[in-house]
């Protein structure tokens, strides 16, 4: 559906209303929030869940390679795991607003173009700054001691870095499924993804080939990071690729914006021709 011609109010120019149509759409996603806190208890249920059980039941059990604690090693990768799901809940707030017509609306309103794209971007780096302040007061009760030091921003940052883009992941897939059940199949290609990976354990206790897979998982390099950052138990291998892990941290998400971005943007784009 194509935007019919409307004219704006006099006295702002294209970069104002470009602004003030991402706040409205923030402003929207925001308030679902407030208004079905239910949302967030989902989101979070799985995570914490996964933090209980992992650190209580698991923990006594996983030897971290070269000794240290193992819910230091954990948390971290928890945390990972929180922004690599986020993607799933992207992609499923976009298929409803796809599917129920409220896009559609949009672009019957004098929007800016870019608003519902960069709208769901600022709302959902919003939640992911809820969702890890939760994880990490939870963690804290648990035990969990981090170093507070010029490492913590860096690694909260690199966090949000990984959720920022996995969020064009989901945007893509988002209008690209054709219905809400769909978007959440997506959690039976997730979960594997984060398994074999270093959220849970460190690739040198798996076998050679899927340690090899786990080390080149774009997970586990901010796995890695964040937990070298914030002076957990690293469980660093001696290959490249993991001992520069904090670079890759930086490039990985870097690619994946550069590829999904574009993609989400077209994918928008085509859906009023």
């Amino acid at each position: 559906m194509s935007a019919p011609h409307t004219v704006r109010p006099a006295g702002h120019g294209p970069a104002y209303w470009a602004v003030a149509d991402c706040w409205n759409v923030v402003r929207r996603g925001l308030t679902h929030y407030t208004r079905q806190p239910a949302n967030i208890a989902w989101q979070l249920g799985f995570p914490i869940m996964s933090v209980l059980l992992y650190g209580y039941v698991f923990g006594s059990a996983m030897k971290v390679p070269g000794g240290g604690n193992y819910t230091d090693f954990l948390m971290p990768g928890m945390f990972v795991m929180t922004m690599a799901f986020g993607f799933i809940n992207t992609a499923t707030v976009m298929v409803y607003d796809s599917t129920k017509g409220v896009i559609d609306r949009f672009r019957s309103m004098p929007m800016a173009p870019s608003a519902v794209v960069a709208g769901r971007g600022v709302t959902d780096i919003a939640v992911a700054c809820a969702e890890l302040a939760i994880m990490m007061l939870t963690a804290l009760a648990m035990g969990w001691r981090p170093d507070v030091g010029w490492g913590f921003p860096v690694a909260f940052g690199l966090l949000l870095w990984l959720r920022f883009a996995l969020i064009w992941l989901g945007v893509w897939l988002g209008l690209l499924v054709p219905n809400p059940e769909a978007a959440g199949g997506l959690f039976a290609v997730a979960f594997p993804l984060t398994m074999i990976s270093s959220v849970f354990v460190a690739p040198q206790l798996m076998p050679d080939w899927l340690g090899l897979v786990a080390a080149w998982n774009p997970i586990s390099f901010t796995a890695v990071a964040v937990r070298e950052l914030l002076g957990a138990p690293a469980a660093v291998g001696d290959s490249w690729i993991e001992q520069h892990a904090l670079l890759m941290a930086g490039v990985w998400p870097l690619v994946l914006t550069a590829v999904f971005l574009p993609l989400a943007v077209g994918r928008f784009q085509r859906l009023s021709r």
